[in-house]
């Protein structure tokens, strides 16, 4: 009995010390400890979504509509919508929101930048949204699209800023050409890119546009640029469908360019969004003996056999590998998959994947990695040193440029 209530008094403290860490404060805490100041006389949009809260899990919809010196008029939700109550690519509608009888726009889809009718009922624009450090990912289209949107219509933007939860070291990837500018990839930016939404702005802010964007970022406190995100001590929010954990948000940089294709399952559909790529025609041991042959930095494959529950092979058994993620700072995230593609088109070169994928997604292969190059180099014999030098030609200049817009050490 005694040793039973010793487990428990263990448990009950680590908790305890779980909680202890919640050494980050986000811009919401911050804007809220300065008694909302920058906003105080203004008529208010908020663009958010269920990412959008503070350390308790409060929702900034709550907390500025619950302040009394705060006027909330109207909210703004990009993909998935404000409640996150939209599958991913779904069309999201104009709506009211029912617990605040707000007016909610829709900033995904056809109307992507809000209107002048949008933007006449406020004086400042606020954005707090919790990004995935990846520029594929949508939610900082939508940040470059409210800014676009309140230059042309002389409004301010308020950024309440959140961790980068790769980090702000990690930089990968070319930066986008002229031809293959889309929503998902709307700037010139590595695919990983090392910064906050709030730094991210900042460059853009000072880079991208010829008229510059009202803009003011609420910091947060206790972030580093070293910290990952179990370091941040904060509860992670599901971001979208498929991000449902914190490493699903550094995973998503390791598997999604090649899950554009639909020829493996990188995980969606099964328990591991974007932690394996499998197929039923793939030898498990095979493939986990060719990869950790390469001996990658941090990485360890293990071979895995799986049924997805949807998606690419619903119902098929398949098998293929989870990748393990074992020293992160040593890790390289986005060159994993095209290791991955390497060895599997050396076991199985009668499986050649750009001719029996379906080459309908090329383009979206290629506005995702920002170029044509990559896969018209790669799909020449499948070797990740082809187009290695190409990738990583960019990261020291951005590196550089990028390093003069960052708020934290």
């Amino acid at each position: 009995m005694l040793k039973h209530k010793l487990s428990l008094a263990v448990l009950l403290l680590s908790f305890g010390c779980m909680g202890a860490l919640a050494q980050v404060k986000t811009g919401i805490e911050v804007l809220r400890s300065n008694h909302f100041d920058v906003l105080q006389g203004k008529r208010v949009g908020l663009t958010t979504n269920p990412t959008g809260v503070d350390s308790h899990l409060k929702s900034t919809i709550d907390i500025l509509w619950e302040a009394e010196n705060v006027n909330l008029v109207a909210l703004y939700g990009p993909e998935h919508g404000v409640r996150g109550n939209i599958h991913a690519g779904d069309h999201v509608d104009n709506d009211v929101d029912p617990k605040t009888g707000l007016k909610m726009y829709s900033l995904y889809g056809k109307t992507s930048k809000p209107t002048k009718e949008m933007m006449d009922e406020i004086d400042v624009m606020v954005y707090d949204i919790q990004d995935n450090g990846c520029r594929s990912y949508t939610y900082i289209s939508t940040l470059g699209k409210l800014m676009e949107a309140c230059i042309e219509f002389d409004k301010e933007l308020v950024v309440l800023d959140r961790p980068n939860p790769l980090g702000g070291e990690k930089i990968e990837g070319n930066i986008v050409e002229d031809g293959y500018h889309s929503f998902v990839s709307q700037f010139k930016i590595p695919y990983v890119y090392g910064q906050t939404p709030g730094e991210l702005a900042l460059y853009l802010n000072a880079t991208d546009y010829e008229n510059k964007c009202k803009l003011h970022v609420v910091k947060m406190k206790g972030w580093r640029r070293s910290m990952t995100w179990d370091e941040t001590g904060l509860e992670w929010i599901v971001a979208s469908p498929h991000v449902p954990q914190g490493k699903s948000a550094v995973f998503y940089s390791v598997t999604g360019i090649f899950g554009e294709f639909g020829y493996v399952n990188i995980g969606v559909g099964y328990t591991l969004p974007f932690e394996i790529m499998g197929a039923p025609w793939i030898n498990a041991d095979s493939l986990a003996d060719a990869l950790n042959a390469l001996q990658l930095p941090g990485i360890v494959f293990r071979p895995i056999h799986f049924k997805p529950y949807y998606s690419v092979f619903k119902g098929e058994l398949c098998q293929g590998v989870q990748i393990h993620i074992m020293d992160y700072k040593q890790a390289r995230l986005s060159e994993i998959q095209f290791l991955v593609v390497q060895e599997m088109m050396r076991l199985w070169p009668e499986r050649n994947w750009f001719e029996l994928c379906n080459q309908k997604r090329f383009r979206m292969f290629d506005l995702v990695c920002g170029t044509g190059h990559i896969r018209e180099a790669f799909g020449k014999n499948y070797r990740w040193e082809d187009i290695r030098d190409y990738w990583y030609k960019d990261v020291d200049w951005y590196r550089k440029e990028s390093s003069k817009y960052y708020l934290y050490k």
